[in-house]
């Protein structure tokens, strides 16, 4: 089993797909004006409205800018270089670059609709390790 897509379900397709193309640097497909994916290495980030929740049962499916509990992670060659590039852009930071300690660096940030957002590259030995074949 692999891990393809994760799907956030917004108000305002537009405003969250600029912002994860800010943030990512790729280029939304937009599929419908209810519907696009950022396509990265590893996986796709879907981004619909409410309208698109119809097909699985309504709008009581899911409900937009209501997620407290997930962290959308992006694994980058340097998070320094990304939040000094990101900065004027005026994103919410929830947390300047820091070392973790598992080893990553990682910058907390906060979307649009209230979504976590982390971009993260590894530091140290053992965190390069796990992600040296994922790193571009």
């Amino acid at each position: 089993m692999n891990l393809i897509s994760i799907r956030i379900i917004t108000n305002d397709v537009r405003k969250l797909v600029t912002f994860y193309e800010q943030v990512t640097g790729i280029a939304a497909i937009f599929y419908t004006e209810d519907f696009a994916e950022l396509q990265t290495q590893c996986a796709t980030l879907a981004i619909g409205s409410t309208r698109t929740l119809q097909p699985f049962g309504g709008d009581e499916v899911a409900k937009a800018a209501q997620n407290r509990t997930a962290i959308i992670e992006f694994l980058v060659k340097d998070v320094e270089a990304d939040y000094n590039r990101l900065t004027e852009f005026h994103h919410q930071v929830v947390q300047q670059p820091t070392l973790m300690p598992w080893g990553n660096k990682s910058l907390l940030l906060r979307d649009p609709d209230g979504n976590l957002v982390n971009l993260f590259t590894p530091v140290t030995p053992e965190a390069i390790n796990k992600f040296e074949d994922k790193i571009s």
